[in-house]
């Protein structure tokens, strides 16, 4: 397929893009400064400027573009960054889509999303068809997937990725949890008793290769493992594959000096299951923490 990426710079783009590519797909990149190769276009997705000739090229889209919900410390200016950055891609992609002939649209627009529509859960399990929680994330991704509807309305089938957390040693949740479990100064954040919709680094690209493929899937799609685990469980657990101890608790309070506004969504508990992914028979190649974590630790 031709497929034209947005967001191929980050934790997840980047790790996308070579998959699509060694799959032997035509990758496009979209970026916002001057482009570097033939492979490469530029977009203006603040001042919703794209060339509809760029996407009629495309067979499918794939929008991961964001700012890193755990980057930087949160204030009034990152909390805006985050929710823009989502919006105004969406937006921009969603109608020059919608805006082209029928027959130069793309097949599928598969547009990121996370688990923080949820809000928090509690120890409730949920899949796709529950609402949108409360909470500054679940307000962003209410407004995030709406970008996606001028696509939707236009026929085109549209995948919302609900994604929760990939697990990779070099970025997302595990990175920054590797040098203090190393030390030995590691533990639970806050109670521990809150839910974590992990997936293996793995999973994530195999489950968005197959919704690419699979056209009877649309929709928002929960790309989680099949078995969340507290955050006292999986802390237990990368202890155990580390060798180390683990037994120094992160009190909620020293993480909102830290992390400021994100150390709410940090203890949140979200326990969510990926009910659209079971019912298609994706097949997951690490379906437990423990193969996953084992994979992410061990993975060049």
């Amino acid at each position: 397929m031709r497929i034209l990426l947005a967001g191929a710079s980050g934790f997840l783009g980047t790790r996308l893009a070579d998959r699509l590519a060694a799959d032997g797909h035509q990758i496009t990149r979209l970026v916002r400064r001057s482009p570097r190769d033939s492979q490469e276009r530029r977009w203006d997705p603040a001042a919703g400027q794209l060339d509809p000739a760029v996407v009629a090229e495309a067979d499918a889209v794939v929008n991961l573009a964001g700012a890193g919900v755990g980057d930087k410390r949160w204030n009034d200016d990152y909390r805006r960054l985050i929710r823009t950055s989502r919006v105004d891609s969406t937006t921009t992609l969603a109608t020059t889509i919608a805006g082209l002939p029928a027959a130069d649209r793309p097949r599928v627009l598969l547009n990121s999303s996370a688990v923080g529509w949820y809000g928090n859960t509690g120890d409730r399990a949920v899949e796709e068809d529950a609402p949108a929680g409360e909470g500054f994330l679940a307000d962003v991704c209410r407004v995030w997937e709406a970008a996606t509807r001028p696509a939707e309305d236009a026929g085109v089938r549209v995948v919302r990725l609900r994604t929760g957390l990939p697990l990779d040693r070099d970025g997302g949740l595990l990175k920054p949890q590797l040098l203090p479990f190393k030390l030995g100064i590691a533990g639970r954040l806050g109670s521990g008793r809150q839910w974590l919709p992990w997936i293996s680094m793995a999973d994530w690209l195999n489950a968005t290769r197959f919704l690419l493929d699979h056209d009877e899937v649309a929709g928002p799609v929960n790309v989680v493992g099949p078995n969340p685990v507290t955050n006292v469980e999986f802390t237990r657990e990368l202890a155990r594959q580390l060798h180390r101890p683990a037994i120094i608790p992160i009190p909620a309070l020293a993480l909102k000096v830290v992390l400021g506004g994100f150390a709410h969504e940090a203890l949140t508990s979200t326990r969510v299951l990926p009910g659209v992914l079971a019912r298609a028979a994706y097949p997951y190649q690490h379906p437990t923490l423990p193969a996953a974590l084992k994979a992410a630790l061990t993975t060049p």
